[in-house]
């Protein structure tokens, strides 16, 4: 490769599995709680007509189904079901998406509801004394900062963009950014799994606040570079 080619990058949904997994589970643990709640508000109505087992079975049919989609290797499944959906041209990026969506929506229904489940049981039978549910509770409940947690950590991992080391310069995209490596004193790396986070020390010209992010998460490969550009000035 020419040392003067701009080294480019994308980390999103589609090209880390980390990112990915992490917006899944995210997002699913909001739809899955949203959808507890639905559910269990109709299975008590249901209960005073003796119809829950209707309910449950609507639930699990509803469930199998959208694994079922979501699983399929044959993507029209997913484009015949978002024709009916009020949205316009869906693409083959906005079908991934809610497919991951849909996958982690089921998982997060079933680690809730196993909590729950558990929790109810444990509480009858009296096995925790006059804790009750309430540890089994307060796990369920730990999935919602826990998926906001996630989605903060997706969008920080998501980068798009490219290193020109003959520029001295990071441009990112989404949204559109320059970082000129002269304005940055320092910089250095800590690795995690297939990530670098590199963190930057800006200079201060005249005591003045020079804006910029102070943390980017790059591949290994571009995050040496980076450094060795800074280091090497």
């Amino acid at each position: 490769m020419d040392a003067s080619e701009p080294l480019r990058w994308r980390r999103d949904p589609d090209t880390s599995r980390t990112v990915r997994l992490l917006w899944s589970l995210g997002v699913g643990t909001f739809f899955a709680v949203s959808t507890i709640i639905i559910f269990w508000r109709l299975y008590d109505m249901a209960g005073q007509v003796g119809g829950r087992s209707v309910v449950a079975a609507a639930l699990a049919a509803v469930l199998v189904t959208g694994v079922a989609f979501a699983l399929s290797a044959d993507q029209r499944h997913l484009e015949r079901l978002a024709e009916r959906l009020p949205v316009s041209d869906p693409s083959d990026v906005s079908l991934d998406r809610a497919r991951d969506a849909i996958l982690g929506t089921t998982a997060m229904i079933v680690v809730i509801g196993s909590l729950m489940l558990v929790g109810r049981i444990v509480s009858q039978r009296g096995l925790l004394g006059d804790l009750g549910a309430g540890p089994f509770t307060g796990l369920a409940a730990l999935t919602l900062p826990m998926a906001l947690v996630a989605l903060l950590l997706a969008s920080f991992l998501r980068s798009v963009g490219a290193y020109d080391p003959d520029e001295r310069t990071i441009y990112l995209y989404d949204p559109d950014q320059a970082i000129d490596l002269d304005v940055i004193e320092g910089a250095s790396v800590r690795r995690i799994g297939d990530v670098a986070i590199v963190s930057f020390d800006y200079a201060q010209p005249d005591g003045r606040y020079v804006q910029g992010p102070r943390r980017l998460a790059l591949p290994p490969r571009v995050a040496d570079e980076v450094v060795d550009g800074v280091d090497g000035r």
